[in-house]
């Protein structure tokens, strides 16, 4: 389907080569100062042409808010905005009348609609995610302003560079009895998690944030363009400052749907969250997220945070943090053996202008969905509290059934003992 979310609905149109793509956004709050460029900043990064290592495609990919909003103000109504496709090329794609682009969704949406796009990938193509982000923009200024959300995305990986001390199987398989290991995340990695920003992340074309594996990144994206061919890698996200609590268990834990968000972008293969899969070689007692009193009061925090702020599919207040794999691109120049749609053996050269790599480009479309995901979570919650806060306090319950208060704030000048 083409519409995401619960409360904060999101429903995107559009093909790759029609005349426009764009969203309605149905849900959003009343009252949140909105303008153009707020959705726009978001638009220029995901935007075609921004390097030598993205496609050529020249798309300005400039927004126009239709609905909704009113002197700069959202009013409660749907949000409707489109952005005009201007640079398209259909003739670029004759090739894939009679082919089915190998790894691509030529042939799976043809056996699923018995109809296709004539050119491009049609609602396969990227340009169905200019919708997401738009939206992705709308949600996370009112996170913003609510509750000081951040959200920020980064490269981690390209091919086999992966930065220092990113998630990673290790280099060499450990005896089978030997359970020291290093921890889930290095501490730099973490101290990464907390303090990057999106300005470290775009100044760098590969948007990582480590100028020395970036520089190793541009090598091999260029090596794939200049061999016609293509190169995958992960993109790693964290949300700072999202309160505990977020997640419908047991079917819509957060994780579930980050993990459903993030496996919707196109040519995603792969999601983990927290320590992901290393945290399956660690022993429970070091990989446990410990508990301690959280500074300033207000609950608990932990010690460390290798289950990536998500606990029993709830929220618990610490960063949440996880990574998603991007596939090579599939569209490439490089001649490929395959079959045409009749199943006659042939030999396809496809044209076009395509990403060698398409992580660069994908970081504010997981910023996008991180942020749908955790608006529609904070409306659901409200809505649950606001409920629960018309109904008479709690007294029948046992009090370890009821959550603590904090304890009260000593009196000014009251002697401690």
């Amino acid at each position: 389907m083409s519409t995401f979310g619960t409360l904060f609905r999101v429903t995107t149109y559009g093909e790759s080569h029609c005349a426009s793509v764009g969203a309605i956004i149905d849900g959003c709050p009343p009252g949140l100062p909105l303008a153009a460029q707020d959705v726009q900043v978001q638009l220029s990064r995901r935007r075609p042409g921004q390097s030598n290592l993205t496609t050529p495609r020249d798309e300005k990919d400039l927004v126009h808010l239709q609905s909704g909003i009113e002197h700069g103000v959202t009013l409660g109504t749907p949000i409707g905005l489109l952005v005009r496709n201007e640079d398209q090329r259909p003739k670029d794609y004759s090739e894939t009348d009679l082919y089915p682009r190998p790894s691509h969704a030529d042939w799976t949406y043809l056996e699923k609609y018995g109809v296709k796009a004539s050119s491009g990938g049609g609602r396969s193509s990227a340009r169905e995610t200019i919708g997401r982000v738009a939206a992705g923009a709308i949600a996370e200024k009112y996170l913003k302003l609510a509750y000081g959300i951040e959200i920020v995305a980064f490269v981690s990986s390209v091919g086999k560079i992966d930065m220092p001390s990113a998630v990673s199987p290790p280099s060499q398989v450990p005896d089978d009895d030997d359970d020291t290991v290093e921890d889930a995340l290095s501490p730099e990695f973490v101290e990464l998690l907390k303090t990057v920003t999106r300005e470290q992340v775009d100044a760098q074309p590969t948007r990582c944030p480590h100028a020395e594996t970036s520089e190793r990144m541009i090598k091999r994206i260029l090596r794939a363009k200049e061999a016609n061919d293509s190169i995958g890698g992960t993109v790693t996200c964290v949300i700072r400052g999202a309160p505990a609590g977020l997640g419908e268990p047991v079917f819509d834990k957060l994780e579930a749907t980050l993990a459903h968000a993030m496996l919707s972008i196109p040519a995603t293969k792969a999601f983990e969250i927290g320590s992901g899969f290393r945290g399956t070689r660690v022993p429970g007692s070091r990989h446990n997220d410990a508990f301690v009193r959280r500074e300033g009061g207000g609950g608990l925090a932990t010690r460390t945070n290798w289950s990536g702020g998500v606990q029993g599919g709830i929220s618990n207040g610490e960063d949440i943090y996880f990574r998603v794999g991007f596939k090579s691109p599939a569209t490439i120049t490089q001649p490929q053996e395959t079959a045409q749609y009749d199943g006659t053996p042939g030999t396809l050269a496809a044209r076009g202008r395509h990403d060698p790599c398409v992580v660069p480009r994908a970081v504010p479309i997981v910023e996008a969905m991180a942020a749908l995901v955790i608006m529609d979570q904070v409306l659901i919650q409200n809505a649950r509290r606001a409920a629960v806060s018309l109904l008479p306090p709690i007294t029948t319950l046992p009090p370890t059934m009821v959550k603590p208060t904090a304890p009260a704030a000593k009196a000014e000048g009251e002697e401690k003992h």
